[in-house]
């Protein structure tokens, strides 16, 4: 049986922790020079991959291990009329936030953006959004499912944008491509996003939905964020991952082929070292 009220208490203090968080500035996550990042891909629900996480990340014997969360909503269901239950895997990542604050974080991606603003997106014949709301419907009860979705909003609104490491490395959803780098401000990671940031056209809504990134616009967003690589999701890898132009690696964590990468805050990055520490879920017990 279902706690509503108890599912969105959780989901209500891991947003209120998001805010609380020390590394957060502004809507950036500025990591120290010592220990590790965990940066993971898109996870869409895939509930396997992320109890792989949990048991790899051990944080309760790590400390100085954070791991980085995101589009963790929306997963991809057998039949049109299969229920989206991604937002239980919210709900246990929530809880992992309240259970070690200071080393779980999330990060904004398109989809949450999506769930956040009412924005349909639409992916195999249905709309992901309001199949989502629906499965709380059905899960929750018409009387209790929006105090759960309430809490969920919250939660996503107080998410950083990105993640920054003393070695120069940028994590985040996605990256602005060619055609939104030229209205994209930089100092979106200064601020809480406003509105008109998370709008169609605004900052925060091209870092999340950017594609096909160019060498040319990875050039430019280097020298605008001085670091060196970026680690990302948002566009699909059936292997598991991909790098391109020699700077981004993009990860896929939301299948059997999916990956997470291990990073080195106390070293220096080079591409090498950062694809050697590309690890597959399916090596993990």
């Amino acid at each position: 049986m279902t706690d509503a009220a108890g599912d969105a208490r959780a989901l209500l203090e891991a947003a209120q922790l998001n805010a609380q968080d020390p590394l957060l500035s502004g809507s950036l996550l500025v990591f120290p020079n010592y220990g590790q990042v965990v940066m993971t891909g898109d996870l869409h629900g895939h509930r396997r991959n992320f109890e792989r996480l949990k048991r790899f990340c051990a944080l309760e014997h790590t400390p100085a291990r954070h791991v980085i969360l995101h589009e963790l909503i929306h997963e991809e269901v057998t039949a049109l009329d299969g229920r989206d239950m991604s937002f239980e895997v919210l709900l246990e990542a929530a809880r992992w936030k309240c259970e070690f604050p200071d080393q779980v974080h999330f990060i904004l991606s398109n989809h949450e953006l999506a769930q956040l603003t009412g924005n349909e997106i639409s992916k195999n014949g249905r709309v992901v959004t309001t199949a989502f709301e629906e499965s709380l419907q059905h899960s929750y009860g018409p009387q209790h499912a929006g105090g759960v979705l309430e809490g969920i909003t919250q939660l996503i609104r107080s998410y950083p944008l990105a993640g920054r490491t003393p070695n120069r490395v940028f994590l985040s959803h996605s990256l602005p491509g060619p055609r939104e780098l030229p209205s994209f401000d930089v100092s979106v990671f200064s601020r809480t996003p406003t509105p008109t940031d998370l709008a169609d056209g605004g900052s925060a809504h091209s870092l999340v939905w950017g594609r096909y990134q160019t060498q040319g616009a990875l050039d430019t967003l280097r020298e605008m964020l001085d670091v060196d690589f970026f680690v990302c999701g948002h566009q699909p890898q059936e292997t598991g991952y991909d790098i391109l132009h020699n700077r981004m690696i993009i990860l896929a964590s939301d299948h059997n082929h999916g990956v997470f990468l291990t990073l080195d805050l106390a070293k220096p990055v080079t591409l090498e070292s950062l694809t050697r520490n590309i690890r597959p879920f399916a090596a993990l017990a």
